[in-house]
C-alpha cells in the first residue's frame, strides 16, 4: 500500500471531506454525516458526496459566496453534491492536496470522478449550480461571482451543460437533491423552491 486512501466502494454513500476515503452508510466521515432516520447526507464546506442509495437525499447549508454543484443521473439513479469555497487551488496548493473539494478546479473533477465510480454518466446527468451570493456586498473580491464563473468554465471545458441555476443575490441558501427522483430544492430566507 502506498499510503493513499482507497476510493469509496460502489453502493456506499461516498462522502469526501478531504482525501478520498470510503464512508459506509450511516457512518460519520469528517463533518459529512449520513443519518439513517432521515437518510440525508449532509455536506459541509469543502466537501463532496455521491450516493446511489435509494431514498437518500444530499443536503448542504450556508451557501453564501460558495457554490454547490449538484449532479443527478436518472438512469442509475445517483446524485452528487460538491460544496466548494473558492475558485482556484493555486492560492493554497497544500490545502488543495488535503481537501480538494474546497476549490472549483480540484473539486469539480473530484465530483465527476466519484460520480463515474457510482455508475453516473456526467454527459447524461443534469447539473445545477446553487449559491454564488455576495452576502456582505460585492466588495472588491467578488468571490461569489468568481466562483460561479469558475464552475461554469470548468463544466463547459468538460463538455457539460448546466441545467438550472439559483445564483447571485445577497442571501445564503440551503440546497438538496434526492437520489431517486433528482428533485433539487433551494431554500433562501425561509422560502423554498424546486428547480
Amino acid at each position: 500500500m502506498n499510503g493513499r486512501p482507497l476510493p469509496p466502494r460502489p453502493g456506499a454513500a461516498g462522502s469526501v471531506p478531504g482525501p478520498m476515503r470510503p464512508a459506509p452508510v450511516a457512518a460519520r466521515s469528517g463533518s459529512a454525516l449520513v443519518t439513517p432516520a432521515a437518510r440525508r447526507v449532509v455536506v459541509g464546506i469543502g466537501e463532496v458526496a455521491v450516493t446511489n442509495q435509494p431514498g437518500h437525499a444530499i443536503v448542504t447549508h450556508a451557501l453564501g459566496s460558495c457554490i454547490a454543484v449538484i449532479m443527478h443521473d436518472p438512469n442509475v439513479p445517483c446524485a452528487g453534491l460538491l460544496h466548494f469555497l473558492l475558485p482556484e487551488s493555486r492560492i493554497n496548493p497544500e490545502r488543495a492536496g488535503n481537501q480538494p473539494a474546497t476549490f472549483a478546479d480540484t473539486g469539480i473533477p473530484l465530483l465527476l470522478d466519484l460520480a463515474r465510480q457510482r455508475g453516473m454518466e456526467p454527459g447524461r446527468s443534469r447539473i445545477w449550480l446553487i449559491g454564488g451570493a455576495e452576502v456582505n456586498g460585492a466588495g472588491v473580491l467578488n468571490v461569489g461571482k468568481r466562483n460561479l464563473l469558475a464552475a461554469r468554465n470548468i463544466l463547459w471545458r468538460a463538455g457539460l451543460m448546466v441545467h438550472k441555476e439559483a445564483v447571485g443575490g445577497t442571501d445564503a441558501r440551503t440546497a438538496s437533491v434526492t437520489v431517486s427522483e433528482g428533485l433539487v430544492e433551494v431554500s433562501t430566507a425561509g422560502h423554498a423552491t424546486t428547480l
